[in-house]
């Protein structure tokens, strides 16, 4: 079995676990803040398939995978009613960065993985955890743009002013598709900012872990 096929194995695994994570946090949550929406839908759970879209799961970051461009993408949105949620906006915008702070959190702990480890340039332990940790700084920055649907859009409108906010709901109900036009329009000012970034947090773990060690 080639590298690269094992490389897609292993970015298709990250992927599910990752998203899985992220979207139960969504849902446990706001289930926590006192909205059941999504525990009645049937997404308070870590089974992959209640969370996969068939696009933003699975083709958008294999195919950036393949051509090695920085990984990210999302699933299928977890329904929440921020009107049924504690502390108004700012539960809402607490339900909406829990899947962001997963995914970080995740990379974190996997980088001190890798560190432990001996932090090795290649094999299948570097293939692994360098994929997990860089999949999930793709998908923490991704989804902290403030851009709606984008989970950062929600943390904004907590903080926005009132016409802000009625401009961000017009452009929240073309849903994801404004997201596909952005990415498509956009594709070299987002990746590049994602590689800034993710290289941020990158440097960021290592300084941590270079103290700690």
């Amino acid at each position: 079995m080639s590298f690269d096929i094992i490389r897609i194995i292993v970015v298709v695994v990250v992927i599910l676990l990752s998203m899985t994570l992220h979207e139960a946090m969504h849902a446990f949550v706001s289930y926590w803040l006192g909205d059941d929406t999504a525990k009645r839908q049937g997404r308070l759970t870590l089974n992959p398939v209640k969370h996969i879209d068939p696009f933003l799961t699975l083709l958008l970051p294999l195919m950036l995978a393949v051509v090695g461009a920085p990984v990210f993408g999302g699933a299928k949105p977890v329904p929440f009613n921020p009107d049924r949620v504690r502390y108004d906006e700012w539960g809402a915008a607490l339900v909406a960065i829990a899947g962001p702070l997963t995914n970080l959190l995740i990379a974190f702990v996997v980088f001190g993985v890798y560190v432990l480890g001996g932090a090795p340039q290649n094999g299948v332990f570097a293939t692994i955890t360098l994929t997990a940790v860089t999949v999930n700084l793709g998908f923490f920055v991704f989804n902290i743009i403030p851009i709606p649907p984008l989970d950062g859009s929600r943390v904004l409108y907590a903080l926005a002013p009132e016409f802000v906010r009625r401009g961000m709901e017009a452009i929240e109900r073309f849903g994801i598709m404004f997201v596909f036009l952005i990415i498509l329009v956009a594709s070299p000012v987002i990746g590049q900012f994602m590689v800034t970034a993710i290289n941020f947090f990158l440097d960021v773990f290592s300084h941590i872990f270079s103290i700690a060690s």
